[in-house]
């Protein structure tokens, strides 16, 4: 019987730990390194990962570099291989703090965040910061961030070839929306 009861209190304490993180696995992560008068530098990777722990105010995102698709396939190329190197690289993570942030106070309206925390890209960390939008959804909680990338604070080598055609800052952009276990389960049944 007191085997039964821990066992029970386990379950029920890990279900509640489990429902305390949003998820989701269908986030994008658009970037942007365009110059005027040259071919657009633009990819998207639509299998970006989000988890957001409520009680503890970490964002961590998380994206597999070889899942950005360009328009051109060569361009897709060069950037796996020549300039990120995702064969020795092969995920972005980002793992932060969201200032002030309460689960409560998230509601149908748009509200902004400071976030700050590191980001890691080929090989080098760097501490970022900036700014997200949260607001609820039907579907859950809908996170979105625009960030700077400077390729100097990552070592990314542009040749010198390309060099006046690629910005030497991406601008990047996420966007997803996180579910706890419950809204999973609420959306599935509908």
């Amino acid at each position: 019987m007191k085997r039964t009861t821990l066992l029970i209190l386990l379950f029920t304490a890990f279900s509640l730990l489990a429902q305390d993180k949003f998820k989701t696995t269908a986030a994008i992560v658009n970037f942007e390194a365009s110059v005027p008068f040259f071919e657009e530098v633009k990819a998207v990777n639509k299998l970006g990962t989000i988890v957001l722990e409520p009680s503890t105010s970490t964002l961590i995102c998380t994206v597999v570099i070889k899942d950005f698709r360009f328009k051109m396939d060569l361009m897709q190329e060069h950037f796996n291989e020549n300039y990120i190197e995702s064969h020795r690289y092969p995920k972005s993570v980002f793992k932060g703090k969201i200032e002030k942030f309460d689960l409560k106070d998230i509601d149908g309206l748009e509200k902004e965040y400071d976030v700050k925390g590191k980001l890691y890209l080929h090989g080098k960390s760097k501490i970022i910061e900036m700014k997200a939008l949260i607001k609820r959804v039907p579907e859950g909680i809908q996170i979105s961030c625009n960030y700077p990338i400077s390729v100097s604070d990552f070592n990314i080598a542009i040749p010198s070839v390309v060099a006046n055609k690629i910005s030497k800052t991406a601008n990047t952009n996420l966007i997803g929306v996180v579910q706890n276990g419950e809204e999973k389960k609420y959306l599935t049944l509908k």
